[in-house]
């Protein structure tokens, strides 16, 4: 089996990090990352860079971290028992984007590498990651070319690849306390190690590079419909639910925390404005209504 190369995964995340902000700028067109890099008591350190109160993105992360320990944390050896008292090193790129304009979905995409190693022991490392999409006004043609795109990413890698993945989204972003899922969905994997890490890393960087061909053809079509204080109230209220996702569910979140990570970069994904209401129902036959009968419910875009 190929031997990891973590130099090689490190240059790759942070020229990824590059292109998907020079990227994401140039859709906006008026907004500029700020880089705030950092370090880390225990190990390892980051840059993060966000962009607040652009033409089209009201708040955007993009974060690089690397990572290191003398103990797997909970949130990692939960699912790998056989991981604990091994130190590790994590790294990883992973970024939110929320827009001001309804119309155009709030995105998520992470790409990792966890590598645990021990004495005497081979070391055990494999890759993750995924992008999703959540609309707030959704629409067909978009979808349909989001999971395209994801789509096609996997086609080189077999098959089976894609269908097994976009399922495997479905189920991680739900939101089980309100039985609903947290957009229309698209890639996450984990624990890929297999066939060897050449192939391995070749997807990772697969999905990694094809983030921005998903997203920022749905921004230049959706950035100049026109909305008013309804979509964005009703904005507001959806974002609550990724808020929820978040903070109780999400394994990057809780990862971090529980490594000791830099609580800011962590929760950059959070959107700046967010509203909860109780007991809140559209009206049927709505727009909102739409969202709920027609894009949160389990279906093949592609």
């Amino acid at each position: 089996m190929t031997a990891p190369n973590k130099e090689a995964v490190k240059a790759f995340l942070l020229q990824l990090q590059d292109n998907i902000c020079r990227d994401l700028a140039a859709a906006d067109g008026k907004g500029e990352f700020v880089e705030d890099s950092w370090t880390r008591a225990e190990g390892g350190g980051g840059r993060s860079r966000v962009l607040t109160d652009g033409d089209v993105i009201e708040k955007g992360g993009v974060n690089f971290s690397h990572v290191t320990g003398e103990q797997m944390p909970a949130s990692a050896t939960a699912h790998r028992p056989e991981l604990a008292g091994r130190k590790f090193e994590a790294m990883g790129v992973s970024l939110v984007i929320h827009p001001h304009n309804p119309y155009i979905p709030t995105s998520h995409a992470n790409v990792r590498f966890f590598i645990a190693e021990k004495e005497g022991a081979e070391p055990v490392w494999w890759f993750g990651g995924g992008y999703d999409l959540t609309p707030y006004y959704g629409n067909d043609e978009d979808c349909q070319h989001w999971h395209q795109t994801a789509k096609d990413a996997c086609t080189p890698f077999g098959e089976d690849v894609y269908p097994k993945y976009k399922k495997w989204c479905d189920e991680y972003f739900h939101l089980k306390h309100r039985n609903e899922p947290r957009g229309v969905g698209g890639l996450f994997f984990d624990d890929l190690n297999t066939p060897d890490f050449k192939q391995a890393f070749a997807f990772m960087q697969a999905v990694g590079n094809s983030f921005t061909q998903a997203y920022v053809p749905i921004v230049e079509k959706r950035k100049a419909i026109e909305y008013g204080e309804r979509e964005r109230h009703f904005q507001l209220y959806r974002r609550g639910r990724y808020v929820e996702f978040n903070l109780v569910f999400d394994r990057g979140t809780l990862f971090g925390l529980q490594t000791g990570g830099r609580t800011e970069s962590i929760l950059m994904s959070l959107p700046p404005l967010v509203r909860w209401e109780y007991d809140w129902h559209p009206e049927p036959n709505t727009p909102e209504a739409k969202l709920y009968d027609h894009f949160l419910q389990p279906r093949e875009w592609v």
